[in-house]
């Protein structure tokens, strides 16, 4: 099943698939110019989805829209109901697409399928400076919980430490949100490898940033999406990735670069840290680190080599490597998968229970 876009609403699409912030920004920029616009979560989905409860779409009442709920069809009909005033005209509202079967087949969704979505029209005088304060906290990356009673037409806002899906009380009307730090991968330096990482990375989408006090490599970059910086790369740690939703690399090659961010990495709660180099290369940076004061609880928390042990020599398959160390270590799997790697290579291991590709 395919729907075709309205053709005006394809051609003024600012960002399907925008991040939250990205979303939430496009709307405060709307109320601070003055205009009309309102704010739509999905809240619950029935069946395979294209987007995920939590999603977020805002448009104005000039049909510019940002985010995506469904994929393009139930945009194009809340984009309608919401200009035309047949929905959320004054108050939040929530409302269900896929009632009928006729519904169904005509916005895309799975057989039976449904998607309950809670819309809330804004205003300057109630939602800006909320959104003001939620874009403040982002840009340093911390987290927001935002409250939304749909009954009292209500909203508030609170800033938390740690993450929770949203949730929505159907019977209270209430849902709650919390906003924050995608996960993020920070790349110190801008060579070969750092280039199919950041496509990679982007790709299980990893808000990308690469630093390199180099400005020539850094310009010569060329990955779209992933954000550039100049900064000493000590800096830039504490200023851009001293966050647990971070994972910090080092794959410059040069012990001056390098060791100046490791540094500093190793002292953030960034969930990982990892520098290139061989076995040997590896044993020397941990003594020069040493010297610089790191401590040994902190050097143990330095993965070099970095990567899973796969066998890597070109970057595309250094960078598979180092992603999917990453995510091992981010999903507290790093044991099985290394595991199944040593099952893999021994017919004899791979033949005890349990040890199946399932475990990587």
């Amino acid at each position: 099943m395919w729907c075709k876009l309205g053709h005006t609403l394809s051609a003024r699409y600012i960002a399907m698939q925008a991040a939250d912030h990205e979303v939430l920004s496009q709307a405060r920029i709307w109320l601070e110019a003055g205009e009309t616009c309102w704010l739509a979560t999905v809240v619950k989905t029935w069946g395979s989805s294209p987007r995920p409860v939590g999603s977020l779409f805002t448009c104005n009442a000039r049909g510019q829209v940002a985010g995506s709920l469904s994929g393009g069809c139930v945009e194009d009909d809340m984009l309608e109901k919401l200009t035309s005033g047949v929905l959320a005209r004054h108050a939040p509202q929530y409302f269900r697409y896929g009632l009928t079967a006729e519904e169904t087949e005509r916005f895309g969704l799975p057989c039976g399928g449904h998607l309950d979505v809670v819309v809330e029209p804004l205003s300057q005088a109630t939602h800006l400076e909320q959104l003001r304060r939620i874009d403040d906290r982002l840009m340093h990356r911390g987290r927001v919980r935002r409250t939304v009673d749909v009954k009292r037409g209500t909203s508030s806002i609170e800033e938390v430490e740690a993450h929770e899906d949203p949730v929505f009380d159907e019977v209270a009307s209430l849902l709650r949100q919390t906003y924050g730090p995608r996960f993020q991968l920070f790349i110190i330096g801008a060579g070969m490898v750092s280039k199919y990482l950041a496509e990679m990375a982007q790709m299980l989408d990893y808000a990308v940033t690469v630093c390199d006090p180099r400005e020539k490599l850094l310009a010569d970059f060329g990955v779209a999406g992933a954000r550039g910086v100049t900064d000493m790369p000590d800096d830039a740690v504490k200023a851009y990735a001293n966050d647990a939703a971070s994972a910090i690399v080092a794959l410059t090659h040069d012990p001056r670069i390098d060791d100046m961010g490791l540094m500093e990495a190793l002292k953030t709660p960034a969930f990982y840290v990892g520098a290139m180099g061989s076995v040997k290369t590896s044993a020397g940076r941990r003594k020069r680190l040493q010297l610089l004061d790191v401590t040994d609880a902190e050097l143990a928390r330095l993965r070099a080599p970095i990567g899973l042990p796969i066998g890597s020599k070109t970057p595309p398959e250094i960078a598979i490597a180092i992603l999917a160390e990453i995510t091992a270590v981010r999903k507290q799997r790093e044991k099985q998968a290394l595991a199944h790697l040593a099952a893999v290579a021994s017919p004899t291991v791979a033949q005890q229970p349990g040890l199946t590709s399932s475990a990587a």
